[in-house]
């Protein structure tokens, strides 16, 4: 294994840019050294890491061939413009955007589920991170389709703001704050009332009535369990929560599991925690296990009654941190230890 790597991370001064410099530093990843890259409105900014100090430079002038392993997390379009020339020039790119997750030549990838695709990224350099959503639904499902096949997911979504980046969180402390203080909202034509609200609009609308943050969930599940006969049904809602993304989840598997079983597997999976007691507090919610944590924990397992063969579970994530910035550099982990 390379004793040191050269890393590029694009998108440095964004949200899950900064969580994904927190956590090669906290994970003790072997950085060589290290390239902060913003556009020119974020460049000087500087960071310290590893006890060093780095400057943001401008991702148009940066050359890549300087890197062996570089991290998007700026965009979809910033992604579609310099992760093919990060690529060409030799680093592999670990990408955070939508950008590339339906394209058949580039793996999807989940650290705790498909990790073996890890290595299809030589067909394009390239390797694309899941939607948050769709990256903790996995965690919590791998191991009961492993077991029994799971044939179909019913999942409601409830997400925080901060999947919308910054501009989420502003958006709701804003909103929160003019509303406590008896002001009127004066919202922007194009801006969702989250403050006291549920919002079941996330993305554009599809022509078959889905989102678009919907229809993620559908195409990313069946490509990263690699099985497109599995049918996924989903719902999704922004609710006025800062920091993590919660799922209330129902699946159908081939064969039955019992409420024993599935918690033996779910207790036993990578990645994931199980908290599960029938009593107050005794199930994780997004202000709580889902800030600021890595697991995904899952909990209110139980069997539906309403139909053969299927469980009810919930689930909660930190978007940020699991759903986007702590995948990327277990990715990058992988790279590491087994391709390069």
């Amino acid at each position: 294994m390379p004793q040191s790597i050269d890393v590029a991370v694009v998108g440095a001064t964004g949200l899950v840019g900064e969580t994904i410099v927190q956590i090669l530093e906290q994970r003790k990843f072997p950085l060589g050294s290290l390239h902060l890259l913003a556009s020119e409105q974020s460049a000087g900014k500087t960071y310290r890491v590893n006890g060093r100090s780095h400057r943001v430079t401008v991702l148009s002038d940066f050359d890549f061939s300087g890197v062996q392993i570089a991290l998007f997390s700026a965009g979809g379009s910033v992604s579609a413009e310099y992760a093919p020339v990060a690529a060409d020039a030799g680093a592999v790119v670990v990408d955070n955007t939508s950008q590339f997750r339906n394209d058949p030549e580039i793996p999807l990838v989940v650290a705790e589920v498909n990790p073996d695709t890890v290595g299809d990224f030589r067909t394009r350099g390239i390797i694309a991170n899941p939607n948050c959503s769709t990256m903790q639904l996995m965690l919590a499902v791998k191991p009961l389709h492993d077991a029994a096949r799971v044939r179909h997911i019913q999942v409601a979504t409830y997400q925080s703001v901060s999947g919308a980046g910054r501009k989420g969180i502003n958006m709701l402390a804003r909103q929160t704050a003019l509303l406590l203080n008896g002001k009127p909202l004066d919202l922007a034509p194009d801006e969702p009332r989250i403050a006291f609200n549920a919002w079941p609009h996330i993305d554009d609308f599809q022509d078959n009535g889905y989102t678009r943050e919907e229809m993620k969930m559908v195409w990313e599940s069946q490509k990263i369990l690699n099985d497109p006969d599995i049918l996924v049904n989903p719902t999704a809602v922004r609710i006025p929560v800062f920091y993590g993304h919660s799922e209330a989840v129902t699946v159908e598997t081939e064969r039955d599991l019992s409420v024993e079983e599935a918690a033996e597997l779910l207790a036993a999976a990578p990645g994931v925690t199980l908290k599960d007691d029938q009593a107050f507090g005794g199930y994780p919610t997004a202000a709580v296990e889902g800030t600021d944590t890595d697991p995904v924990f899952v909990g209110r397992l139980r069997r539906d009654i309403s139909r053969p063969r299927s469980l009810n579970f919930w689930v909660v994530a930190d978007n940020v941190r699991k759903g986007a910035a702590l995948n990327t550099v277990q990715i990058a982990e992988i790279l590491v230890k087994h391709h390069l």
